[in-house]
């Protein structure tokens, strides 16, 4: 029994909203724009660092995304000194804050909504008040 996950197909696959994340490229144009060779992007996959999307025939295929990402990996353990196990924490840590920035920026577009709201009923509450008399014809 194959155990290996099954990958989406061309028609199964989610559409791509964003072009750098269309998968364009094979291994060897891939390996290219990086400035790395073919087996170093192999290698960055069975780390868990890259992860390319697969045609129906297994075929490798990068996106400009996947580019940059090998261009980080290289910078990090080439210019900064870093092994392959410190990248691979970067990354995580570096995901984390950009879901954690996206949830910040929900949470603050929840706060503005809920703003809004409690000053319009602020507001009708006030007008209520107005119009309502004094008891005994006080004014």
């Amino acid at each position: 029994m194959d155990r290996r996950k099954k990958q989406p197909t061309p028609k199964t696959a989610p559409r791509v909203t964003d072009d750098r994340d269309r998968a364009l490229y094979v291994i060897s144009i891939a390996a290219e724009l990086s400035g790395v060779h073919p087996q170093t992007l192999r290698m960055y996959e069975r780390k868990g660092l890259l992860q390319p999307k697969r045609t129906e025939g297994r075929a490798r295929r990068y996106s400009d995304r996947d580019i940059e990402h090998v261009r980080l990996i290289q910078e990090l353990t080439q210019e900064k000194g870093m092994n392959l196990a410190g990248v691979e924490m970067v990354i995580e840590l570096t995901e984390l804050m950009e879901q954690m920035q996206e949830r910040l920026e929900q949470l603050r577009a929840e706060a503005e909504e809920m703003r809004r709201r409690m000053e319009a009923r602020q507001q009708t509450a006030l007008v209520r008040l107005r119009d309502i008399r004094a008891p005994f014809g006080e004014k």
